[in-house]
């Protein structure tokens, strides 16, 4: 489903050379493979589309990161990063080893057992290991040897980027955290929120996409973060700071119609799977529609003020992509093929009494379910070409 809107924002009057078209990215863990398709249905249509600042949240700064840092054209990168979602697997993202498993269970309930009276070892972290994501991003993104990506700033010194973005969620001092590199960049502050220029590393993008109670918290610098999505209330609102006069965003969020909105997606009490998919929903996927509502709203009182009153106020045109199916719906098909043991612990938490698992889409790395989203979001993008079409030129 896709939707074409306009917002206003705040700041100096656009000229030709300021004419920045964004790509922001949300978040939505395994659901990121959605963007990648629809990334490479938009680069097939239309090769020679431009995106001169990029920002991302959560699996969406993974998506950031790659094309960012791919030296190639846009066709090119968002081939590459399909590729690199099918490249991935559980063993690659989390340890699937039951041990490890049982081991972080029952650290946790021992910890709630004795009401913080028995001080464990080590600090409660994460349920998963991600080390084997931290791993493979590395290899991925062609790290150097400082920790730097190398291609981001080739980008930026070819003038192909103005700025890259992600944001992170501070959980030492309780703010959103958005770490940019970018060419003439101006910073911000806002309540709850800060902005901070820096080399991007792939332990940004780790912080960025540390799901919280599942992944362990990513330390950058003095602090510890987790998912960027967490804090920030305005997800458009690093690329509206960055100067985009444009903006392209692909939500991993169906849109329900009313008739589908009512329907109970669980009889009787619902299960804690059902509870913690409303809650990451609330957190990483629904953000990004309030904060368009808000922008829409602006523009409509904008629109009844004379331009000279608008104290620099401007348009910002957007177009939304999202998937025409329920991606919760769909990773329920692709339950049976997690591993052993963590499909034993999501069925515990009543997976299978839910008509719409989304906290199991969030972390069904399989390669067929990747490959359905891929596929899906190609299908979405060729779907509505004539409209993206438009958006772009």
């Amino acid at each position: 489903m896709f939707r074409r809107r306009k917002f206003t924002r705040g700041g100096s009057p656009v000229t030709d050379s300021d004419n920045h078209t964004a790509l922001t990215l949300g978040g939505g863990g395994a659901r990121g493979a959605y963007q990648a398709g629809v990334l490479r249905g938009i680069a097939r249509l239309f090769p020679e589309a431009k995106f001169s600042i990029l920002t991302g949240i959560s699996a969406g700064a993974v998506n950031t990161v790659h094309l960012a840092s791919h030296r190639g054209t846009f066709t090119d990168s968002a081939s590459a990063l399909v590729d690199l979602w099918l490249s991935l697997s559980p063993d690659q993202v989390y340890d699937v080893d039951a041990l490890p498993l049982v081991r972080n269970v029952l650290r946790w309930g021992m910890r709630l057992a004795s009401g913080g009276h028995r001080p464990a070892r080590e600090p409660m972290r994460g349920m998963v290991d991600t080390t084997p994501l931290r791993t493979f991003l590395t290899k991925a993104l062609q790290t150097a040897a400082d920790g730097s990506l190398p291609g981001i700033a080739e980008n930026l010194a070819r003038r192909r980027l103005k700025a890259v973005a992600l944001t992170g969620t501070s959980y030492t001092t309780g703010q959103a955290v958005t770490w940019i590199e970018g060419r003439d960049v101006e910073l911000w502050q806002r309540p709850q929120r800060r902005s901070e220029a820096t080399r991007l590393t792939p332990q940004h993008v780790m912080a960025s996409s540390a799901l919280p109670v599942l992944f362990p918290a990513v330390q950058v610098g003095s602090e510890w973060y987790g998912d960027g999505g967490v804090r920030l209330t305005a997800p458009l609102s690093p690329a509206l700071h960055l100067g985009a006069h444009r903006i392209l965003t692909v939500s991993t969020r169906y849109r329900r119609t009313r008739a589908e909105a009512d329907q109970p997606l669980t009889a009787g009490y619902p299960p804690p799977a059902q509870v913690l998919s409303v809650l990451y929903n609330a957190v990483f996927l629904d953000l990004i529609d309030e904060d368009i509502m808000r922008l829409e709203k602006v523009n409509s009182l904008l629109s009844a003020v004379p331009q000279s009153e608008r104290n620099g106020m401007r348009v910002v045109e957007m177009l939304v992509l999202r998937p025409s199916r329920d991606l919760g719906k769909l990773a329920s098909e692709f339950e049976v093929q997690l591993p052993r043991f963590f499909r034993y612990l999501t069925r515990g938490l009543g997976t299978q009494q839910t008509r719409s698992p989304d906290i199991l889409s969030l972390v069904l790395f399989q390669r067929n379910f990747l490959e359905r989203l891929v596929e899906l979001g190609e299908t979405d993008a060729n779907a509505r070409a004539e409209e993206i079409g438009q958006f772009l030129s």
